[in-house]
């Protein structure tokens, strides 16, 4: 992967993981998030943009970047049309960065983990590889086929999902699972928590949106 951007939101963000995330050298541009600013500031990184609404961030947080540091702001009211997470994700966009990390994309709220994911669509649509990121899972959409190398895995289990409508000639081959030209639709759980059998795994399909998960324990 080519130098990235890390977008730090406001759900779960597990120390270490993201430590090694923020301080990887492939990291070149780093956008804080409304309560990801927490974390940021926490650990004294200075990020390049801040976006949010800021009603979960605290206030003497946001009120030292605002004072203390030369970063651009924009701040949002609360009553929006678009998650923070969705309104950082478009500013890559707008910057041009094409290869996009979101951590803090995951967590309790099962509504906001959902948002997110659907919100890689965006990023997908504009030809750039945007991933959600946790310590046990990268998720990360798909409009053609992929080949997954499983000395480079993020993990040993993938699931495969529609995002939305059905999807002709879905591929699996090398998988402990393999498939050949199945229709899957969008609440069919077949793909889910599938292996390598092979070094390689070749996804394909005809058409469509696919949510690829590359999960571990």
């Amino acid at each position: 992967m080519s130098k990235h951007t890390v977008i730090v939101s406001g759900g779960m963000i597990e120390e270490e993981f993201a430590l090694s995330v923020l301080q990887n050298e492939e990291t070149e541009f780093i956008i804080g998030v409304d309560k990801g600013l927490d974390f940021l500031y926490a650990h004294k990184i200075c990020p390049d943009y801040i976006v949010g609404d800021f009603d979960s961030a605290p206030s003497g947080v946001v009120k030292y970047y605002k004072e203390q540091t030369n970063v651009p702001i924009r701040e949002f009211n609360p009553v929006k049309d678009a998650s923070d997470t969705e309104i950082a994700l478009r500013l890559c966009l707008d910057l041009h960065r094409k290869e996009i990390i979101i951590l803090g994309g995951t967590g309790t709220r099962i509504d906001h983990i959902w948002a997110n994911v659907q919100s890689l669509k965006i990023a997908l649509d504009a030809g750039a590889d945007a991933r959600i990121l946790d310590s046990h899972n990268q998720i990360r959409l798909l409009k053609d086929k992929v080949c997954l190398k499983k000395e480079e895995a993020f993990g040993p289990y993938f699931s495969v999902f529609s995002l939305g409508g059905t999807i002709e000639g879905v591929n699996i081959v090398g998988a402990k699972y393999p498939l050949a030209d199945h229709t899957l639709l969008p609440y069919d759980s077949l793909c889910v928590s599938n292996e390598f059998e092979a070094d390689e795994v070749e996804i394909s399909f005809v058409y469509g949106t696919l949510i690829l998960m590359e999960t571990k324990d």
